[in-house]
C-alpha cells in the first residue's frame, strides 16, 4: 500500500454531502492507519442520556471522583465496546500512544483509575469505533468524502462535541459555512 494520505494523530472530518448519514458532520480521531487498515474514534457526537457514571455503574465500578462526562458515539463498529482517548500523562498495560498527540485505552484499568482520581488529566470516553479494511479509507479519500485536520488537544479535550466539526475546519483555515453540500459535475 502507498503511504497513507494522512497519519494517526490527525482528525478526519466528513465533508458535507458525503452520502453516509452515519458520518454526517463526523469528527474522527484517527488512532491507526497502516497496511492492516484504519481505526478511529468518533468524537463529534455524544450519546443522548448516557453519561460516564452510567458506564461505570453498568461495569460495577464505584463512581468515586469521576465526573459524569458525556459518552461519545465512537462509531458504528462494536458499539458496546468502550474506549478512552486521553492525555499522555497516563498509560496502562494495553494503552496505545497515538503519535505524540494522545493515548487510546480500551481496558477497565483506565476506568478504575479515573474513578479513583489517579487517571489521566484529560480524557474523553466513547462507545464503538470507525474501522476500515486495508486500502478502504485510502480509496474513500480519493472520492473527496473526507478532509484531514491537525489532531489538536484543545479540540479533543476542551471543545464541546457538537462544535468540534466546525472548529476543526476553522483551525485548518476553512470556513465551514462555505463548504458545498453537493459535489459539482463538469
Amino acid at each position: 500500500m502507498d503511504s497513507p494520505t494522512f497519519y494517526s494523530g490527525q482528525l478526519l472530518l466528513a465533508l458535507p454531502g458525503m452520502g453516509d448519514p452515519r458520518f454526517e458532520r463526523a469528527v474522527i480521531a484517527m488512532c491507526a492507519h497502516d497496511e492492516q487498515g484504519a481505526l478511529g474514534i468518533g468524537i463529534g457526537n455524544v450519546i443522548a442520556n448516557v453519561g460516564f457514571h452510567t458506564l461505570l455503574n453498568q461495569l460495577e465500578i464505584e463512581v468515586g471522583d469521576a465526573p459524569d462526562a458525556p459518552v461519545h458515539l465512537g462509531g458504528p463498529v462494536e458499539p458496546q465496546r468502550g474506549f478512552i482517548i486521553h492525555s499522555l500523562d497516563w498509560g496502562g498495560e494495553d494503552s496505545v500512544q497515538v503519535g505524540d498527540k494522545w493515548g487510546l485505552t480500551g481496558t477497565l484499568d483506565i476506568l478504575r483509575a479515573i474513578a479513583e482520581g489517579r487517571g489521566p488529566e484529560r480524557w474523553l470516553s466513547a462507545l464503538g469505533y470507525a474501522g476500515w479494511s486495508p486500502g478502504q479509507l485510502d480509496e474513500e479519500m480519493t472520492r473527496h468524502g473526507w478532509f484531514t485536520a491537525e489532531g489538536d488537544a484543545d479540540i479533543l479535550f476542551d471543545t464541546e462535541a457538537e462544535k468540534r466539526w466546525a472548529e476543526s475546519y476553522r483551525r485548518a483555515g476553512v470556513d465551514p459555512a462555505l463548504l458545498a453540500h453537493d459535489a459539482g459535475h463538469a
